[in-house]
C-alpha cells in the first residue's frame, strides 16, 4: 500500500513517524515535544518524516501525557454579525502569539448546542475556557462542574469573587440609551428586540426601569420576539409598531441589525427620521455611522472584551492571579442624526 493510500485509510501514528525516521519511539516523541534536547540531525529526520507522512499530533493524548495543554475552548452564540467576530479575532490576536490553539464553537443561542459543545471540547482537556454570558442550563452547569481549568466569562459582569469576567452592564447600557431618548424629548418610546438572549433581556430591563421612573412605561410598547435578528426583521417590527401603536415617537432596538432595517423601511415609507420617529440601536456596527440618517446607538468595545478576557485567562492558566476578577470595559451612548 502506498504511503498516500495508507494515510487516507488510517491515522498516522507517532510509531509510524519513528519508523520512517529510523529512530526509537521515545526519540521521535522528544524531537517533537522537546526539540532542544535532541541533536539537529535527529530533529531534521523526524520533521522530514512528519512532513512525508502527514502526521498530526493528537492534542488530547499529548495533554494527558504531559499534564499540559495548549488548547483554549471558546463558545460564542453567533457569527452572523461583526459583534462576536470582533471578539473572536481579538482573542486570537492575544492567544496565538503565546502558543495557544483555539477551538471556537457557535451555540446559536441554543442551550442544547451549548451543552453539546461543552461535552465535545472538554473531552480535549483544554487549558482554559472562554464563555459568553453566565446563563447556562442545569446540564451545562453539571458538565462544567467536572472541569478543573480556569473559566473566563465575556460580555457580562458578576460580583462573585470566583467568577472571572470581562464585560459591561447590559442593563445599565439599556437604561442609558433610554435616558438619552427621554432627555431628547421623546415620550412614547418603544423597545423592540429579537432572539431574547439574556443580554437582550437585561437591556430590556434597563429600558423598563427608566421608563417606569419617568412615569412613561407602557408594556404595549415592548415588542419582543424570539425570532433570529436580521435587517429584514427590523423592517417588519417597525411595520407592526406603526400599525398597532401609531403614537410611538421613538424606537430603541436591541441591536443595530434591527435598527438598520427600521431605517431602511422608514425611507421606503417616506417617514421622516427623527422628526416623525426616532430610531436607536445597540452595538455601533461599522454601518451605523454611514447610513442616512446616521444611527444613534450604544458603542460596545467587544474587541476589548475579547482581548482582556484572553489576557485574564492566560494569567489564570499560568497559575497567576489577575489584578481583578472583574473587568468593566464600559460602553458609550453615541448620539447621531437618527434620534
Amino acid at each position: 500500500m502506498s504511503q498516500r493510500r495508507r494515510r487516507s485509510a488510517e491515522r498516522v501514528t507517532l510509531s509510524d513517524v519513528a519508523r520512517a525516521a529510523g529512530c526509537s519511539l521515545m526519540s521521535a516523541s522528544r524531537a517533537l515535544s522537546q526539540p532542544e534536547v535532541v541533536s539537529d540531525a535527529l530533529r531534521e529526520q523526524v520533521m522530514q518524516a512528519v512532513k512525508q507522512l502527514g502526521y498530526v499530533p493528537h492534542s488530547a493524548a499529548r495533554a494527558l501525557a504531559s499534564s499540559r495543554s495548549n488548547l483554549v475552548a471558546i463558545i460564542i452564540p453567533s457569527l452572523s454579525n461583526s459583534v462576536f467576530v470582533d471578539t473572536a479575532e481579538a482573542i486570537q490576536r492575544v492567544l496565538m502569539p503565546a502558543g495557544f490553539e483555539t477551538m471556537i464553537g457557535v451555540s446559536h443561542y441554543r442551550p442544547e448546542e451549548d451543552e453539546r459543545l461543552l461535552r465535545a471540547y472538554l473531552a480535549h482537556q483544554p487549558a482554559g475556557l472562554l464563555l459568553t454570558g453566565f446563563e447556562r442550563s442545569d446540564a451545562a452547569r453539571e458538565i462544567l462542574g467536572g472541569y478543573r481549568g480556569p473559566i473566563v466569562t465575556m460580555m457580562e459582569l458578576s460580583d462573585a469573587v470566583d467568577d472571572y469576567c470581562v464585560g459591561f452592564s447590559q442593563q445599565e447600557a439599556g437604561a442609558a440609551m433610554t435616558r438619552a431618548l427621554i432627555e431628547r424629548g421623546y415620550r412614547h418610546i418603544a423597545f423592540a428586540a429579537a432572539q431574547l438572549d439574556p443580554r437582550t433581556l437585561q437591556r430590556a430591563e434597563g429600558y423598563r426601569q427608566v421608563m417606569r421612573a419617568a412615569g412613561r412605561h407602557n408594556p404595549a410598547l415592548e415588542l419582543l420576539t424570539p425570532q433570529l435578528s436580521s435587517i429584514g426583521l427590523g423592517a417588519n417590527l417597525l411595520d407592526r409598531l406603526l400599525e398597532q401603536h401609531p403614537q410611538t415617537d421613538a424606537v430603541f432596538f436591541n441591536n443595530d441589525d434591527l435598527a438598520l432595517g427600521a431605517l431602511f423601511r422608514a425611507r421606503q415609507l417616506d417617514l421622516a427620521v427623527p422628526e416623525r420617529l426616532a430610531i436607536a440601536g445597540f452595538n455601533d456596527l461599522p454601518a451605523a455611522a454611514w447610513v442616512h440618517p446616521a444611527l444613534t446607538t450604544v458603542r460596545t468595545t467587544r474587541g476589548k472584551v475579547g482581548e482582556l478576557a484572553a489576557e485574564m485567562l492566560m494569567s489564570l492558566m499560568r497559575g497567576e492571579q489577575p489584578p481583578s476578577h472583574r473587568v468593566d470595559v464600559g460602553f458609550e451612548v453615541v448620539l447621531r442624526d437618527s434620534a
